[in-house]
């Protein structure tokens, strides 16, 4: 262990200590606290050791009751420190020493035998000069070392497109990292919450107060840094959309609770009580007024990339920056060199804190016997990007000339758009079936998508999504005769209501999203031991992308203090889903024409012919599921709670 990674080491006990030693007598009379320390181990099939996380958590209130005209005040927090040594321990893979050298096709060109299958990232015979290119075979800004080939740990890209994609902390490596996104240093992968400019170690800190009105009219006002949740459905965010997610702690296999970033804000409930035809009824009126913040998609080098889009957006930052080789680009077959400020991700538009551009949600809930039901509405910024080309001036690197906007040129800033949603949600409890029903339904505006058939290749599509699910209790005997199995089934629905799709001489061309798309999950719980042992089930499958995981755990409460969770998830099933990738959008005709109608005489047009590959949005099509297909993981989970 280095003497950095020492001193966080450290800084971790340290802070752990205080957190648990040096707050206990200090408050113990006034502050009612409880929390954990826990040690989270994964490994992976094909890498080995994948997490080895220390982590410990406070939770405290301190009670204050009434002030001024506000009863029942009090303020509570929640406190969260972790230390991953696996940037130490398997630093081959994660760390300063990882990735290598980067390898890509050529698909044109015969490939030497030694390079089984692929070409070398630069200075080869693969590289076909065109006419007055200004290249050269080596790029001084970036060097074929510290990388791996996008997609590479997923299949062989073969004939689509591949690049060089820098995989150490930025602190180590610096290329393909996007200020203020995806930055993050070995400090901040090791201790995210330590190290955070965003205060990340205050998860929660809110304060939460009351206003009695006449009878049972009452307002409750929430202050501060919080987790705001709406909906009634699990791992589907069809309303539950207020709260960007940390999808970098273990993709989508962590709990909601543990993923969501808390946000500071203001949330108010007017509660009526029984008013009317309703047993409850109650408005709530949410103010996100913190900085903007998107979901964490991992960053490429670090165990956990959704979709594996980090790779693609730190791949694409380097190209931009330092220049470098594509694979299979030139008439969508020949490895192609791009100098600096060509193509790839040129800047970020991250909103900066503006109260116009803060985020409000309404929500409106009642019950009606057996029925409760809520509907939603929100304004708030996309927590995923965009991306967006076609307003970039690029000089033509074959023909050289004045810089000018190029259609259909793979050349993009990062953009989070606005976006409006509007929905809600039901659920109903059946004595008769003794089974819960839920359903939850969004409609939204302003969401962009991939498109290659618009030459700024994106657009703007309305969405509905929607969960259908149902929670029922079972008895199989001949496994428990005392206690009953818990059986949750769902089923998640995407429709994108404006898509645009056709086929073009080389294959399909429009969105890169399925049109319509189904996830259909089975929870199966289990409880033995006076529920102390509990085991348990979760399946899920993408419809479309033909993609399964399951992922079974046991977790046992040993005792009142000491919890042991075993758990694993497989994938099986995933299909190498290739779509259009542009390398025939002949951007800079004739030089990139694949020679096909859509390109005109001479091969002047600019356009999609539709040739397409795994890479790089294949991943769309495979969704989270089948991106992670070779990413089958055990787990191990020690828990002291206090």
């Amino acid at each position: 262990m280095s003497i950095k990674s020492s001193f966080n080491y450290v800084a971790f006990c340290v802070v752990s200590v205080c957190m648990v030693g040096g707050i206990q007598p200090a408050y113990s009379g006034d502050i009612e606290w409880s929390g954990f320390a826990e040690q989270v181990i994964h490994s992976r099939e094909s890498v080995g050791l994948s997490k080895n996380r220390s982590g410990l958590q406070l939770e405290g209130l301190k009670f204050i009751g009434d002030v001024g005209p506000f009863s029942n005040v009090s303020i509570n927090g929640t406190f969260r420190v972790s230390y991953d040594s696996v940037y130490d321990l398997n630093d081959d893979e994660f760390g300063d020493n990882a990735g290598g050298q980067a390898f890509v096709n050529s698909a044109g060109v015969p490939i030497p035998a030694n390079t089984a299958g692929s070409g070398a990232l630069s200075n080869t015979a693969l590289i076909v000069p065109f006419p007055n290119n200004t290249f050269v075979d080596a790029y001084p800004n970036n060097p074929n070392e510290g990388v791996v080939s996008l997609g590479d740990h997923l299949r062989n890209h073969g004939d689509g497109v591949s690049f060089a994609v820098p995989v150490r902390p930025c602190d180590e490596d610096e290329r393909g990292c996007i200020k203020g996104y995806m930055d993050a240093d070995e400090d901040e992968l090791k201790s995210p919450e330590l190290f955070s400019d965003r205060a990340d170690w205050l998860r929660e800190f809110y304060v939460d107060a009351s206003l009695q009105g006449k009878g049972d009219n009452e307002i409750n006002f929430r202050l501060g840094k919080q987790q705001v949740v709406w909906g009634r459905t699990d791992l589907f965010r069809v309303l539950d959309v207020i709260n960007p997610v940390d999808f970098s702690r273990n993709n989508i296999y962590d709990e909601l609770e543990d993923t969501r970033i808390p946000m500071w804000m203001l949330t108010t409930d007017f509660r009526f009580g029984p008013t009317g035809p309703f047993d409850d009824f109650n408005i709530q009126v949410v103010w996100n007024f913190d900085k903007f913040r998107p979901h964490n998609l991992g960053q490429c080098g670090t165990p956990n990339v959704i979709l594996d889009a980090g790779c693609f957006f730190r791949g694409m930052e380097n190209l931009w920056d330092n220049g470098g080789t594509v694979a299979n680009f030139a008439g969508g077959v020949t490895a192609t060199n791009f100098g600096p400020h060509t193509i790839g991700i040129r800047e970020i538009d991250l909103p900066s804190w503006d109260l116009a551009d803060s985020q409000l949600g309404l929500k409106v809930e009642g019950v009606i016997g057996d029925l409760g039901w809520s509907l939603n509405a929100l304004t708030y910024r996309s927590q995923l990007p965009s991306l967006h080309a076609g307003h970039i001036p690029v000089v033509d690197p074959f023909a050289g000339g004045a810089a000018l906007p190029r259609d259909y040129l793979i050349a993009f800033d990062i953009e989070f758009p606005r976006v409006n949603l509007l929905g809600g949600s039901l659920d109903y409890y059946s004595q008769s079936i003794d089974t819960v029903f839920r359903l939850e339904v969004a409609v939204t505006e302003g969401e962009e998508f991939a498109n290659s058939l618009d030459p700024r290749l994106f657009s703007e599509s309305n969405v509905v999504r929607y969960v259908i699910g149902a929670d029922k209790n079972i008895f199989i005997r001949s496994l428990n005769k005392n206690r009953a199995f818990l059986f949750s089934a769902q089923i998640f629905g995407q429709h994108i209501l404006d898509h645009e799709s056709e086929t073009a001489t080389l294959g399909r061309v429009g969105f890169a999203d399925w049109e319509v798309n189904h996830i259909g999950t089975l929870l199966v719980k289990g409880w033995w031991m006076n529920d102390r042992l509990s085991p348990q089930v979760i399946m899920a499958h993408d419809f479309r992308a033909g993609a399964t995981v399951v992922a079974p755990s046991v977790d046992w409460l040993i005792n009142d203090n000491w919890q042991l969770v075993v758990g694993a998830n497989y994938k099986t099933g995933g299909e190498d889903k290739q779509f259009d990738d542009c390398r025939t959008c002949n951007p800079f005709g004739p030089f990139t024409s694949a020679g096909t109608p859509e390109h005109g005489a001479g091969g002047l047009t600019a356009g999609s012919a539709g040739l397409g590959g795994f890479e790089p949005l294949g991943r769309f099509r495979s969704g989270p599921i089948g991106m992670a297909e070779q990413e089958d993981e055990i787990s191990l989970t020690i828990r002291y709670r206090f």
